[in-house]
């Protein structure tokens, strides 16, 4: 599950460079909102890869969308598909901007050469991430609500009966 649909995630529009105030509200909170993203290639219209829901506290989330549920505690990655009763454990081996919304919500400064915003609201934003000169991903964001921080403790998954697929790669 690619996130940057997660990611995704990142008025009128910003200059490149400019920061994002919602996205600048992140640290110390819980964050929690709706998603979609859509890829652009080679100058077609952009079209709608997926959507879902993110749950980000520091470098924790969880993330729903294609029928999936992807949890991560920052070093292992759990990817659930609860219809097949599958689930895959990997360890976090190299951080990775399309399967990881922490990553891109708490470091979206060092990409700001390559962002355009075309919205931005207080529980919303639209923004474009340019990631080469024949490919770009739009970030629709909803329902962006903040928290205090509830720890972790929900993040990794409960135990996996034995009726469940557990193939851990850890």
């Amino acid at each position: 599950m690619n996130f940057l649909f997660t990611l995704l995630l990142l008025g009128s529009l910003a200059a490149p460079g400019g920061r994002i105030a919602i996205l600048d509200k992140v640290p110390g909170h819980r964050v929690s909102f709706d998603y979609s993203y859509a890829l652009s290639k080679d100058g077609k219209p952009a079209e709608t890869v997926t959507g879902g829901k993110v749950t980000v506290e520091g470098n924790c989330f969880i993330m729903t969308g294609l029928d999936l549920e992807v949890r991560s505690d920052g070093a292992t990655r759990w990817t659930i598909d609860p219809g097949a009763k599958e689930v895959v454990i990997e360890n976090i081996d190299k951080e990775d901007l399309f399967t990881n919304p922490a990553l891109f919500i708490n470091s979206y400064p060092q990409y700001r050469d390559r962002l355009t915003v075309h919205s931005e609201g207080q529980d919303s934003l639209d923004i474009t991430l340019t990631l080469d000169e024949n490919t770009s991903c739009r970030f629709r964001l909803s329902g962006v609500r903040f928290s205090d921080p509830l720890g972790t403790g929900d993040i990794p998954p409960s135990p996996f009966d034995s009726s469940w697929i557990v193939t851990d790669l850890r």
